[in-house]
């Protein structure tokens, strides 16, 4: 079949299996928009407001669902746009295609119009790129960079097409999807030395990470703590993984995990790293992160492995494929002792914050809500105050149904991967939560949800500052509050009122409770403001570059 690129480009995703594609037009994508057109009963093309949107969207797509996201922007601004989603996707591994346009290869480096050398700019945030200079390269760049995108430690992959490829012809031979199927050779001699150091930790300690979620290796890893009895505490980008009624789960770790995660570790004599990468969110003093305990980390990136702590063994193998090898070597074990010892940090030291229903503290106002969105709900998070939140007082029993910006933390993020979650589950309760100044970012992008219908429901955790920064500011910088007092007017019922959705606002737990009612019942989206005080802080909180020591909780 004879066919021109941008055909050819339509015919390949399709191959792949690609749905959905988030994207903006402009005159470098001319052609592959008006093959979308005439391919719109084969691929749904959804137009968000800002490019930077599209590629959100695409990696909160990717995320809930597991496959890769695909993203379209035009050449120049429109490429650019799409930067801070490709390096938000590539910090925490998310599969995503980034296909941009450009201007025709006669023009390129001639400074035409809404020209950018966009391969140079991403090539640091991604895991590869390509430039298509000849149409015959096209339908295998694209099977190339779907299967890039997806293997081993998974992220974004960007192809640039000049227009003129898009328009020229050539012979098209189509092939199966690209399939992925991966197996690490692990060893019984590695298998037995893992095995071995469990069975002599007293005090073991599993720490795990978003690698357990890609590799869906959560029902293994809960297999191995109840075996050898082995407590576990996970990163924010593991959120789901284990249900968080599990005993052995000592919720998140880190600078503002529970104290009793905090002191487990530090105690410890063995931690088992699965899946994470010890980021000085989690290791805030590397030289003194679990001091006492021989360290295993299992990572699929060997470049991973001693870059930020010196362990004693290493695996390079994903979650999943190792926990299976290592399970008929791990012995049934109890560690009393060590449980006891934890159970008692939990009890006399993890924050427990105070109830007052006249006013929305953040751990009532989350816990109503996940007492009236059900388990199946996603939520999406901004960064911020709210994501720490979110996080400390989350009860995501699902994997992939926290989604959040953990590696770059970009504020802004999450209504646009609360779209690309609800586009990917229309039947599903998708919840963004978010600040007033993350959620400035990217209000334009509301529109986009009135277009098509998705009933988001966004919870502002409105205390008009940008709280997390003032945080430090009250603790470290003796309360000088440089730009972070916003001042700003904005009204959110009539802003949402403006764009088409519908609005409420919020100052105690009873107001919340019937606004969340009348939402869950919408089939548009809806913006809930809730007022809460601006000096409410997250905690507890471990200050960068401190131990446990040196924990603030109170």
């Amino acid at each position: 079949m004879v066919k021109n690129g941008s055909e050819i480009l339509v015919e390949a995703l399709v191959e792949q299996g690609v749905d959905t594609i988030f994207g903006y037009p402009g005159g470098a994508v001319l052609n592959i928009y008006d093959a979308l057109y005439k391919n719109s009963d084969r691929i749904r093309h959804i137009l968000t407001a800002h490019e930077q949107g599209a590629a959100h969207a695409a990696d909160g797509y990717a995320r809930a669902t597991g496959k890769v996201g695909v993203c379209l922007a035009t050449s120049g601004p429109g490429a650019t746009n799409l930067v801070t989603g490709i390096a938000t996707a590539y910090m925490d591994s998310i599969p995503m295609v980034a296909i941009t346009g450009n201007v025709g290869t006669s023009l390129i480096g001639r400074d035409s119009f809404q020209e950018v050398y966009i391969a140079g700019i991403t090539m640091p945030i991604t895991k590869h790129n390509f430039v298509v200079r000849h149409v015959e390269e096209l339908a295998d760049t694209i099977r190339n960079a779907f299967r890039i995108a997806a293997s081993g430690r998974p992220g974004p992959v960007l192809i640039d097409i000049p227009k003129d490829v898009t328009s020229a012809e050539c012979e098209y031979i189509p092939a199966p999807k690209v399939e992925v199927h991966e197996t690490y050779d692990v060893t019984t001699e590695q298998l037995e030395t893992v095995a071995g150091m469990i069975a002599q930790a007293e005090r073991p300690i599993i720490y795990y990470g978003g690698g357990v979620e890609t590799a869906n290796a959560g029902a293994a890893l809960l297999e191995l703590m109840r075996r050898a009895d082995i407590p576990s505490a996970h990163t924010m980008m593991a959120i789901g993984c284990i249900p968080d009624t599990e005993p052995l789960s000592l919720g998140l770790v880190g600078m503002h995990g529970t104290v009793s995660a905090a002191w487990a570790v530090e105690r410890s004599d063995l931690l088992i790293c699965i899946g994470a990468r010890f980021s000085d969110r989690v290791a805030t003093n590397p030289r003194r992160f679990a001091p006492k305990a021989k360290i295993i980390h299992i990572d699929i990136d060997a470049a991973e492995i001693n870059k930020n702590i010196g362990v004693d063994y290493s695996v390079v193998s994903d979650a999943e494929n190792f926990l299976q090898a290592l399970l008929p070597y791990v012995k049934e074990a109890k560690h009393e002792a060590w449980r006891a010892q934890i159970a008692e940090w939990h009890k006399t030291l993890d924050y427990v914050p105070k109830d007052d229903d006249s006013v929305i503290h953040p751990h009532q106002l989350l816990r109503t809500l996940y007492d009236m969105i059900g388990d199946d709900a996603i939520v999406a998070t901004d960064v911020g105050q709210h994501q720490l939140w979110s996080a400390q007082y989350n009860r995501c029993r699902k994997v992939r149904h926290f989604l959040t910006s953990g590696g770059l933390g970009t504020m802004g993020f999450g209504y646009g991967a609360a779209m690309g979650a609800q586009v990917a589950f229309p039947e599903k309760t998708v919840v963004h939560i978010t600040g007033d100044g993350s959620f400035h970012m990217n209000l334009n992008e509301l529109c986009t949800s009135v277009t098509y219908n998705l009933p988001i429901i966004t919870i502002i955790m409105n205390n008009n500052v940008l709280g997390n920064v003032r945080q430090w500011q009250t603790m470290f910088y003796e309360k000088r509050y440089s730009q972070t007092n916003l001042y700003r007017k904005t009204d959110y019922i009539k802003l949402a009122d403006a764009f088409g959705g519908r609005g409420f606002r919020v100052t105690n737990i009873a107001e919340l409770r019937a606004a969340l009612a009348d939402a869950l019942e919408r089939t548009g989206p809806v913006l809930i403001d809730c007022c809460i005080d601006k000096d409410e802080r997250v905690l507890p909180m471990i200050p960068a570059g401190g131990t446990v020591d040196d924990i603030v909780a109170d």
